[in-house]
Order: C-alpha cells, then structure tokens, then sequence
C-alpha cells in the first residue's frame, strides 16, 4: 500500500555456538579503563562505545555484556583484563581510542559504524595494535578486524510480525541516524512488512540520533496518535523514547494496543507496564557473541586483521525473540527464515529498492 519516508571466519563457527548458548550511563574514560599497563591475564581487550552508555538496553549493552562474559570465562578482572570506554558524543572517538592504546590492551573493539572513520586514522598511526570495528568494515588495513550483520535479514522478519500482527494496518519504523546500517534495516522492514501484507502502510521516521530519546518519543507520539499501532525502533539508546511512550499510553489506557518491537538485545523488560508488557518481539543482533569470538580466536594467535566477516541469520548470529508473537504469526516467520538461509529470497539493502505494492 503506501509507504511514508521522513528523513529529519572461524569467526562464523564460534559466534553459532556461542549464539546457541545464548539461546548506560555515560562514563568518563579515566573512570573505567585501567591506566595500569599491568594485566591479571596474559590478554586483554577493551572496547570504546558509540554514544548511549553500556546500560542503553540495546547496543552498547549487548556489546558490553559480551565483554563481560568473555572476562568471566577467562577470570579476567574488570577494568584490568576487559573494560569499556564510554563516548559522550562523536568528538570523544579518537581520544578513546587513543586512550585505549595507551592503556596496552590487546584488542581494542570499536563498537558502531560511527566510529569508522576515526578507527581508520588511529590503526594507520597504530599498525601494530589489534582492533576490531563491530557493524562496519574497514579495508586495507591488516591490523583491523571487521564484523558486520546481515540487518536486512532480521529487520525483514520484523516487518512480517509487524504486518501480520496489527489491527489498524498501519505501523512504523523509528531509526536513528541515516547510515548503511539503518538503510540495511529500513529496507529489510519494509520488504518483510509488504511481501506479508501488501496492504499495510509503512511510516519511517529518523530521530538522526541514537541519543535523543525526547525526539525518539516525540515521532513514535506523531505515529501512534496517527493510528500506527506496532512501531520497530532501530535508535539505540534513543529507542528507550519510543518505549517510554508506548508505556505512559498504555498505562493511561490499556485498551490501546500498542507495541514495540525491540532491537540489538532483548528488549522484553523495555515494555513492562502496569498490566502488562508491549515488546511485541525483538530483534537480537550478536554483538556480545562476536566479540568473544573474535577475542578467543585472537588469543590463539589467529587475527583475522584484514577480513570482513558478514554475519546473519544461516550463521545463526542473529534471530527474533518468540516474545507475545501469535502462534500464526511465529510460524510465518519461521517459513520467511527458512527461506532467506536456503537464498530463496534476496532482500535489498537500500531503501530506495523496495516499492510499495
């Protein structure tokens, strides 16, 4: 029907099995990274954010907890063997970076295509320090690891629980800030949505930040006063806007029925309100699940400095949650996977691709 456009490895191995298992507050530098070059283990790995915090509830959180895990594993000490350097806005990137040098870790993780360019300059200066860029890819450059995801695949399965799931035909899409990534999620959305039901109406919308929760909820606000009843946020920390909103409806009228889909980690807690919860399902991308992958690969001696790994729904990194999907839709869906791994269906990675039926 109609669709409204705002615009305002060995790796593959592990991250399955790890993914199988499976299953913040803005900080300064100095206050979480050791500025003691001396290490509990024998290796060591720090990763500087995108902005939002490791507590956003989405993608620095399910990077970070990642990190956490891999630490664990090993009996590393936190803020020795694994840290994170939060950034407070896109000034802060080489600073962290270069801070995370200093500090003598042996991976330095990028996590965000916002930090491409500035991990492009500081791995030219630093060409025997290891980093890895998570969500982007850098070529060229043998001492940087890449690891992207096929974001199309899972945005397309939301799109089929969203089409297939609302009551007033219309839903939506609040997206962060216009990039590759958002571009791979909007254009798998929008194909799900319309091969499921050609007749849903499609609103997308970009906050152009992954911060500003108060835009996020001033646009999910705009769509489901405007009979949008199911909204897919892909805006980072800014998403929490999109659920803030959801919740302060429901709890002022429960009859409303609306939902949010949630994306990067599970977003179930995201939609508890008074008598209920409103994660209608949720995305998860593997971002904790390939940074020990590529951490643990690294420590036996086996870099992959140079590649670029693409991940997606065959190599089991990224899934939906079952969350409150009908048994209807869920079966859908699980047919629609089915059928994007055996290559049956082929979902474009530009918006400007997908028409409207």
């Amino acid at each position: 029907m109609e669709k409204v456009r705002t615009k305002g490895l060995a790796i593959l191995s592990l991250v399955t099995g790890l993914v199988l298992s499976a299953c913040g507050d803005t900080t300064e530098a100095t206050d979480n990274a050791s500025t003691d070059s001396e290490k509990t283990n024998d290796y060591s790995i720090v990763m500087v954010t995108d902005n939002g915090g490791v507590d956003d509830g989405s993608f620095n959180q399910a990077a970070w907890e990642g990190m956490v895990e891999w630490g664990k594993e090993h009996d590393g000490i936190e803020g020795e063997d694994y840290t994170y350097i939060a950034s407070d806005g896109d000034s802060e990137y080489i600073p962290n970076l270069n801070q995370a040098i200093m500090n003598d870790f042996d991976i330095v993780f990028g996590v965000g295509f916002k930090l491409k360019q500035s991990m492009m300059e500081i791995a030219d200066d630093n060409p025997d320090q290891q980093f890895v860029i998570i969500d982007d890819s850098i070529e060229g450059n043998d001492n940087v690891a890449s690891v992207l995801f096929k974001d199309q695949e899972n945005a397309f399965l939301a799109g089929v629980a969203a089409a297939l799931s609302t009551e007033t035909g219309k839903i939506g899409f609040v997206a962060g800030q216009q990039s590759e990534v958002l571009d791979r999620f909007e254009a798998g959305f929008l194909m799900g949505a319309y091969t499921a039901n050609p007749d849903v109406e499609v609103i997308v919308e970009y906050v152009e930040s992954f911060s500003d929760t108060s835009k996020a909820r001033q646009i999910a606000a705009g769509m489901y006063s405007n009979g949008v009843d199911i909204v897919y946020q892909g805006a980072g920390d800014a998403g929490n806007g999109v659920f803030s909103e959801a919740r302060d409806r429901m709890n002022a009228d429960p009859d409303e029925k609306i939902w949010v889909i949630g994306s990067d980690s599970d977003q179930t807690e995201e939609g508890e309100y008074n008598e209920g919860n409103l994660t209608l399902t949720s995305s998860i991308k593997g971002l904790g699940q390939a940074i020990k992958s590529v951490a643990n690969q690294t420590m036996q001696g086996d870099f992959p400095g140079g590649e670029i790994t693409k991940l997606g729904l065959k190599e089991e990194a990224i899934y939906m949650t079952r969350g409150q999907l009908s048994e209807e839709t869920w079966t859908a869906m699980e047919e629609y996977k089915k059928q994007i791994i055996n290559g049956e269906i082929d979902i474009p990675i530009n918006p400007d691709e997908v028409t409207a039926p």
